[in-house]
């Protein structure tokens, strides 16, 4: 199994989305799966133009001149593909969703029905035929990936995919704070994302216990949102204040 991680942070492998990934990734290696982590932070994607060459004139094949060659070509080649992202304004990075749309090659401009009776494009290629997405934000709530969670089920559908796991963080600030207190707590997180990578090779899905744990705190202190959000706001003054703001 070969399962392809894009992962749309600009922070790249400073982000809190990499510790992430790189969990997954290595339990599904445990798991004997092959693994590539792609930072689209490092690649030159240029916008869609929705010109439609690559389904009209030069089917499957973009216009455009920059890094979507490779990366559609590691997609094609994947049987799961993992889209990575930070939460920006409810939604995927810009990044993300510059590389999502310059997927359109994998489509072909006919129409279907899927089993709903709702129109979507027909997919040129076979594969991928399964989806993972690994997501993070810095509220400490699981309620911020409303969007996300609607958004990927779309996208699933659309390319006649299967969103066989989501791995939702919030709070993810913790997840690369240097706090000796917070350690055990990020590296039993790191090994629940591992688990969760297994999972997703060897049953194709993750266990109700592994979902039920990976949506549960990761500080699960009393009054925990409040208590964040005081520390988050003491944080902003203290920069604020030193900076003459």
């Amino acid at each position: 199994m070969k399962i392809t991680a894009f992962n749309g942070s600009p922070k790249a492998e400073r982000g809190n989305t990499y510790v992430m990934v790189d969990a997954f990734l290595a339990g599904a290696r445990s798991a004997g799966a092959e693994t590539e982590n792609i930072l689209l932070a490092k690649k030159k994607i240029d916008p869609c133009t929705a010109c439609n060459a690559c389904w009209l004139k030069t089917p499957g094949k973009c216009s455009r001149r920059d890094d979507m060659e490779e990366l559609l070509a590691a997609t094609i080649a994947s049987d799961v593909v993992v889209f990575a992202t930070p939460v920006y304004v409810d939604n995927v990075t810009g990044l993300m969703k510059n590389f999502m749309d310059r997927l359109i090659p994998i489509g072909d401009p006919h129409w279907e029905k899927d089993e709903n009776g709702e129109c979507r494009h027909v997919m040129r290629n076979a594969k991928p035929r399964k989806i993972v997405v690994i997501s993070n934000c810095g509220f400490p709530q699981q309620s911020h990936f409303q969007v996300l969670r609607l958004f990927f089920r779309r996208v699933a559908r659309n390319i006649s995919a299967e969103l066989i796991a989501e791995i939702y963080r919030d709070g993810g600030g913790v997840l690369t704070a240097p706090t000796p207190e917070l350690q055990p707590l990020i590296a039993g997180y790191k090994l629940l994302v591992e688990k969760a990578g297994r999972e997703t090779v060897e049953r194709s899905r993750l266990s109700a216990d592994t979902i039920a744990a990976l949506e549960r705190p990761l500080l699960p202190a009393p009054n925990y949102v409040d208590n964040y959000m005081s520390y988050v706001n003491k944080r902003c003054d203290d920069i604020l204040s030193k900076r003459g703001g």
